[in-house]
């Protein structure tokens, strides 16, 4: 099968003086032993005319058009699909949720289908304006250098009767029995605020919760108080590190019925689920958000976005699905 050749500058220049002396598209495409619809869509192309075709301006067009990714142009042809892939942008949706997401909701509709490189290349070649800064500011940050930490440092007093994260038993680390939790602080400006974190090992569910403070018996009531609204058979463990705000541990166990197990000093990739959420919260909290003025209502809205968004883990499904599924599971079986 002969291979599709580009036409060449040599060519363009034949084809301008063979219309300039009155030959046909046909007729020049004989002569040059290219098809007449290459030459038609050279025409097209290039927005000139029989009479006004110039081989300069046509060859500077196509090398124009060499350059302009292919992939961004699906969204740009197509309307609908370009208006529900901004709108998952700005709920927080990365290319690639939107990608798997579109299949699962319009299933019976293929012009709803996009890859997530045609979503970023559509974002970057747009020009630089209003609409490019809101759009890139939908995406996660990738930091290209580690921040230094603040001067604020966690106290390194041990926490007394801590368990080590080695005693965990294996269903806990395997993920097969849902009700295992990590949790974690969310740190806002200058170390004076806090955001609790809570993530389900199995579902990847994770609760937000509002700190009034972020000293230990603050968070100890926060996290119990969010907990204790769940059946007791999805409350069986917490892994944490060993910061200061869980020095409570006890009192904490005493409250919610969950053994408390603690990570090793300097080794958050032991809390690797819990570390992941929190990064892809930065999206919704940048650093330097002061928690403090963010409302109760605020917090439960991005929540509820960032559940519902599909995961890769959980084979593009949400953790809202897959928490619902548990939660009728146990309903059923009590």
């Amino acid at each position: 099968m002969r291979r599709y050749r580009r036409l060449s500058f040599r060519e363009r220049e034949e084809f301008s003086r063979m219309l300039a002396t009155g030959h046909s598209v046909r007729a020049c495409a004989r002569g040059l032993g290219r098809a007449p619809s290459s030459l038609a869509r050279e025409l097209a192309r290039s927005w000139m005319s029989r009479m006004t075709y110039r081989a300069v301006i046509g060859e500077r067009r196509a090398r124009w058009r060499a350059h302009q990714p292919r992939r961004a142009r699906k969204l740009a042809a197509h309307p609908r699909l370009r208006t529900v892939v901004m709108r998952l942008l700005a709920q927080r949706w990365s290319p690639e949720q939107i990608a798997r997401g579109l299949p699962q909701r319009y299933p019976d509709d293929p012009t709803m289908r996009i890859s997530h490189e045609a979503i970023y290349t559509y974002l970057y070649v747009l020009p630089r304006g209003q609409l490019k800064r809101e759009l890139m500011r939908t995406l996660r940050q990738r930091h290209q250098f580690r921040r230094p930490r603040g001067p604020q440092r966690r106290s390194s007093r041990p926490i007394q009767d801590l368990v080590s994260i080695e005693e965990r038993p294996p269903e806990v680390t395997d993920r097969t029995i849902p009700g295992h939790w990590e949790g974690d602080l969310l740190m806002g400006h200058g170390n004076a605020s806090a955001l609790g974190t809570l993530v389900e090992r199995t579902t990847r569910f994770t609760l937000l919760v509002p700190l009034r403070t972020k000293d230990a018996p603050g968070v100890r009531r926060a996290f119990a108080r969010e907990l204790r609204t769940l059946p007791r058979q999805l409350t069986q463990s917490l892994t944490y590190d060993q910061g200061q705000e869980m020095t409570e541990h006890r009192l904490f166990t005493q409250q919610t019925q969950m053994r408390v197990y603690f990570a090793h000093p300097h080794c958050p990739w032991e809390r690797g689920t819990n570390e992941n959420t929190n990064g892809l919260l930065r999206q919704f909290f940048p650093k330097g958000t002061r928690f403090n003025t963010v409302t109760h209502r605020q917090i439960k809205h991005v929540q509820a976005l960032f559940n519902d968004r599909p995961r890769k883990v959980l084979n593009w499904h949400s953790p809202a699905k897959a928490f619902k599924d548990v939660l009728e599971r146990v309903a059923l079986e009590s």
